[in-house]
């Protein structure tokens, strides 16, 4: 049989919503493994990573992106225009909108964004964390959503319990362009091992910060090399990076105990996705400010 039916399609998605919206928790689910880091902290996310599903009728590539919010560092600002410039380049935006929260200025403001883009790349609705809301909930959530602007879909889902994730691909799919496969059939995300592995350093440093702290964490793996006399284990050195001395208090913890329970949680991520021994050794280093400063920026990969 020949015609739009069996016609294999391939293109990119891309999520975006205010921080903390559940994009990158459906980014994971979506591509049936975990490619981008989760955590209860806003602006979580600051690379664009990309999470490739493989369909027998289609290849999707998602690039699950920062939240957009209004900046107030160099670093937001950049973050922001990662965002704007991911929009520019995908054929169909996922806007997420929670369904255990109110819609506000900020979903507002990411709406009226989004409204400037062309008229040929289509915005689906999607709300998420539907398992923390009532079915009454979710359907005042989806009509809310629908005065927000125009979509060319709306959808709920759970990315927590599967609920709808499949049609989530679906609608996603059925706005992509016919094509071939873009990523051999293997492939899960195109990001470098080594941003991934800096990436669940991260996570793990974040769990259990508060306030101000989550935006001050950077990681680099400055090497990441097979030990010699043994084929299964790979020795990793990772720098976290924090803006001031007290800082450096909170992360290494009484008697270092919590960078060391940081470096567990890490280490326990790093090998399920290597699969392998990982021996691994972070230190952390003060780079005073490093949000505002270009230069430093710029070393951390931003």
């Amino acid at each position: 049989m020949t015609g739009e039916a069996s016609a294999h399609r391939s293109g990119f998605a891309c999520f975006v919503g205010r921080p903390n919206a559940g994009k990158s928790t459906l980014t994971n689910a979506l591509v049936g493994t975990k490619v981008a880091i989760t955590s209860s902290k806003p602006q979580t996310t600051r690379h664009a990573i990309r999470g490739i599903v493989h369909r027998e009728d289609a290849q999707l590539i998602v690039v699950d992106t920062p939240g957009l919010h209004r900046p107030r560092t160099l670093l937001g600002e950049r973050l922001n225009d990662l965002v704007h410039s991911t929009w520019a380049e995908v054929d169909v935006v996922g806007l997420c909108v929670p369904a255990n929260e109110k819609i506000g200025p900020g979903d507002r403001y990411i709406a009226a964004e989004l409204g400037k883009l062309s008229k040929r790349t289509p915005v689906v609705g999607i709300v998420t964390k539907t398992d923390l809301a009532g079915p009454e909930r979710v359907a005042e959530q989806l009509l809310a959503l629908q005065e927000v602007m125009e979509f060319a879909d709306l959808v709920p889902v759970s990315a927590q319990s599967g609920f709808q994730v499949r049609t989530v691909a679906d609608v996603l799919v059925g706005k992509l362009p016919e094509g071939p496969q873009l990523y051999p059939g293997g492939e899960l995300t195109d990001e470098p091992e080594q941003t991934l592995i800096a990436e669940l350093i991260r996570e793990a440093a974040l769990e259990g910060v508060r306030d101000e702290l989550p935006h001050s964490i950077a990681v680099t793996v400055e090497e990441m090399i097979p030990r010699e006399d043994r084929d299964d284990l790979v020795d990793i050195h990772a720098l976290i990076y924090v803006e001031r001395p007290s800082q450096r208090g909170i992360i290494l913890g009484h008697k270092g105990e919590r960078l060391k329970d940081v470096g567990a949680r890490a280490r326990k991520q790093i090998e399920a996705l290597l699969g392998t021994k990982v021996f691994l050794q972070l230190h952390i280093k003060v780079a005073k400010d490093w949000q505002r400063d270009p230069k430093q920026l710029r070393r951390l990969g931003f």
